[in-house]
């Protein structure tokens, strides 16, 4: 048991060193793989030409190891090493549970 944890710690720590990629923050929009959650991240950007903000959207494809995170939950995503075709973001945390 000892073991487990002290592995399982271990294991948080790499993946904290290897977190140094980017950090987004967004809303999941699908749950329905295993593992794997689409995450929307969006930002708000000036028009070059009409000088107006308009929101740009972007969907990510996230690794969710427990399964932890579902449909309208604001999530912390990093950016990782290649984990499948689409995959290069991990959850880091969930910041905030839908209602």
């Amino acid at each position: 048991m000892a073991e487990e944890k002290a592995e399982a710690k271990a294991e948080t720590e790499a993946q904290a060193e290897r977190g140094k990629g980017r950090v987004l923050r967004g809303t999941v929009q699908s749950d329905k793989m295993q593992k794997t959650i689409v995450v929307e991240v969006t930002h708000r950007v000036l028009h070059r030409a009409y000088k107006k903000y308009v929101t740009r959207r972007v969907r990510y494809k996230a690794h969710d190891e427990q399964g932890q995170c579902h449909v309208g939950d604001q999530v912390q995503i990093v950016e990782c090493r290649p984990l499948s075709r689409d995959k290069r973001w991990r959850v880091q945390k969930l910041v905030e549970k839908a209602r």
